[in-house]
């Protein structure tokens, strides 16, 4: 028999997540919400391991991932009563760990651009003109967009184990020496993911990661730490590192662009697939109350950009606990105190070596290579500009130079083919930026 603190939490919950009227329980929501945190928790060790490319401490990245996580999760279940659940994007990961570096770009200004990239999401979210932006920007270059850049964090992968190397002497990339430690531990990593996956084994990452990082120790690719649980290292050398007037100038828009389209139109993705799959889409296809998504997804973004964290989106794996039949907040509540818990366990994240969080992002990048199945491959004018943003953006290493070349092809390819009303006419005026973007280049 429930005594009366029970009936009176019960009461309070089902009041506040109406768990009847998403035909869920408590029970259900919790199992939903260990499901969602077992495949996402990969985060704790890629993200950090690919920020500090940029010169950020790792165990300060991660406190603050970790922060970030359970605020915009609590907030999503709060706000919208949904079970989805927030995290860095890794397409904006990759970019703010590899690519900006490169281009000695300093790292405030690179969080300044996701500052600006969230604040025109939010502009969108709540000013109620998101169908006119989803009209402004061609179906072929958003999708090749998110293409190239699995591509890329692909070979990032597959660079940090060591299995694709540059060969100075033909300037092309090879096969790397496979007799390493790191590249036999990505193989281990590699195939045990393959094997995990098609076995349907939920959280097949996060298993693959701890043990890669395990068979890593007799190696000596992994390091111990001396204790496993510890306080959490404080976020002050993060804190407020941007450079929003920095990010303003003209050659950085394409960046600005490149972090907000698969943000923005990633997020719209997830939601809905999601939605769909739980039953929540009326007939025409929309989802009941997805702006309030959108104004959550948004304005962790940028929170986020004061404290190093890259664009806050809202994560696929979200599904996972939608597929345990989370249908409420509370899962997405439940995700956030289990990640809250890890806080007291950050050394056991940080010895986790980058190689084994490669074979994750290698995956990862291929799947992110579904989408090009929706390009209309009958129709060179939507294809060709496809294939120019995947294939420049893997072969220069450079996501904003993908986008701007497939941006200009396309506009190229309608005028000449006689299908020039085709083109929003915002189109225009960014190809003026992205011709100045290219020009910075030479």
């Amino acid at each position: 028999m429930k005594s009366n603190f029970e009936t009176s939490l019960s009461k309070s919950l089902e009041k506040r997540f109406k768990f009847l009227d998403n035909g869920t329980n408590l029970k259900t929501e919790l199992i939903a919400g260990l499901t969602t945190f077992a495949t996402m928790s990969y985060v704790l060790a890629t993200i950090p391991n690919m920020l500090e490319g940029a010169g950020l401490n790792r165990a300060s990245i991660l406190t603050a991932l970790i922060i970030f996580i359970i605020i915009c999760s609590i907030a999503m279940a709060l706000y919208t009563n949904r079970p989805f659940a927030l995290a860095p994007g890794l397409s904006s990961v990759a970019i703010i760990g590899t690519a900006l570096p490169q281009m000695n770009m300093p790292v405030e200004v690179a969080f300044g651009l996701v500052f600006l990239s969230g604040l025109i999401f939010v502009i969108i979210s709540f000013v109620g003109i998101r169908e006119i932006v989803v009209k402004a920007i061609p179906a072929s270059v958003k999708i090749s967009i998110s293409a190239g850049i699995g591509l890329y964090i692909s070979l990032i992968g597959l660079k940090m184990a060591g299995v694709v190397v540059a060969n100075p002497k033909n300037n092309t990339l090879n096969l790397g020496d496979m007799t390493t430690a790191k590249s036999i531990l990505f193989v281990i990593g590699f195939l045990l993911i393959l094997v995990l996956e098609a076995r349907k084994i939920k959280g097949s990452l996060i298993l693959a990661i701890l043990i890669v990082t395990i068979i890593g120790i007799p190696m000596g690719v992994t390091k111990v730490p001396t204790n496993l649980i510890n306080i959490p290292t404080g976020i002050s050398d993060i804190s407020f590192k941007i450079d929003i007037l920095g990010a303003l100038k003209p050659e950085y828009f394409p960046w600005i662009f490149t972090f907000f389209v698969p943000d923005f139109f990633g997020t719209m993705g997830i939601i809905l697939g999601i939605a769909n799959r739980a039953g929540w889409l009326d007939k025409d296809g929309n989802m009941q109350d997805i702006d309030r998504c959108f104004k959550v997804d948004s304005l962790s973004t940028v929170a986020g950009s004061f404290f190093c964290m890259p664009v806050m989106t809202t994560y696929l794996e979200s599904a996972s606990g939608v597929e345990d039949g989370g249908r409420t907040g509370m899962t997405a509540l439940f995700t956030s105190f289990l990640f809250a818990l890890t806080l007291l366990f950050t050394p056991i994240a940080l010895m986790v070596p980058g190689v084994a969080t490669a074979p994750v992002l290698t995956i990862i990048g291929f799947q992110m290579l579904s989408s090009m199945k929706s390009v209309n491959y009958n129709d060179k004018t939507e294809s060709l500009p496809a294939f120019i943003a995947v294939a420049m953006t893997i072969f220069t290493f450079n996501i904003a130079t993908g986008l701007s070349l497939s941006v200009l092809s396309y506009i190229i390819l309608k005028v000449f083919s006689g299908k020039a009303k085709e083109i929003p006419k915002v189109m225009y005026g960014l190809a003026l930026v992205l011709l100045y973007y290219l020009y910075t280049l030479i």
